[in-house]
């Protein structure tokens, strides 16, 4: 049986969403890949996923990790996602996904054994089934709901993120600390990974933002709010525009990374 029997592609739906992405100031590839999928089912639902995975700056065939992680959740989208809504259970597809991580991270991890390199990826998705979503998260890559503020959603898998959580060193310390980059696991690149899973209700009205590192390094909380918050009269354009004023604002400030972003808007 066809895919299409149970879900198609359209071009008009709640959701509005689009990337941006940059290779930066120093670096000869870009190694970010991004996924973003919207769809419908002939019984109404409305389906978005994006995906946005940052293969490791400093570890060999890192664009090659990322891309892989973005094919694999392309493939899922179109192979057993249609089977899994006829009876839609956010807890069967949380299952889903942990296997697909872990099916994901074995492959790296044997191909690099096997060609004797190190490559991960970090890995941030974003489902959103009619009113409700998920995120599975890897890594330092984040995802933030803008609504009346910016909040963060995911938690950066890094030394210093875990020493800021247990009060060993504060924010700013963070920002210096030469362990700064270190992740505490990472796609590929770890024997064994724990996604952290995400559940919550869109907000109409609400942005979410997916980004790597290197989109944020050098961007303020309050810069990523003021110019991506939702608004009134805010066209696809717009946003785009937004998109691409803050990474040539980081590029700007001597980040170093590739710089990716993913907008999703909830009408």
């Amino acid at each position: 049986m066809k895919n299409s029997i149970f879900f198609c592609e359209v071009d008009i739906m709640k959701f509005t969403a689009l990337v941006e992405t940059d290779v930066g100031n120093t670096k000869k590839t870009n190694q970010d890949s991004s996924l973003i999928k919207i769809a419908t089912t002939p019984m109404g639902k409305d389906i978005l996923l994006a995906v946005l995975c940052d293969g490791m700056g400093g570890l060999q065939k890192g664009e090659l990790a990322s891309a892989t992680a973005v094919r694999y959740f392309e493939r899922w989208f179109y192979k057993e996602l249609p089977y899994q809504l006829k009876n839609l259970n956010w807890e069967g597809l949380s299952e889903s996904w942990k296997r697909l991580i872990e099916n994901l991270n074995t492959l790296i991890l044997r191909y690099g054994e096997k060609n004797k390199i190190t490559l991960g990826t970090t890995l941030t998705a974003f489902l959103s089934i009619d009113d409700s979503y998920m995120i599975a998260h890897v890594g330092d890559s984040r995802a933030y709901r803008l609504h009346n503020d910016l909040k963060q959603l995911t938690e950066d898998h890094t030394y210093v993120a875990r020493e800021v959580k247990r009060g060993n060193m504060t924010y700013q310390e963070a920002k210096r600390s030469p362990r700064r980059n270190v992740l505490l696991q990472c796609i590929g690149a770890s024997k064994r990974v724990v996604p952290e899973l995400i559940f919550g209700k869109l907000q109409c009205g609400s942005n979410y933002l997916l980004c790597s590192d290197g989109f944020r390094n050098e961007i303020s909380p309050e810069e990523i709010f003021q110019h991506l918050k939702p608004g009134e009269g805010i066209t696809r354009e717009d946003s785009k525009s937004h998109l691409k004023h803050l990474i040539n604002t980081a590029k700007e400030r001597k980040e170093r990374d590739n710089l990716t972003a993913i907008l999703i808007k909830v009408e």
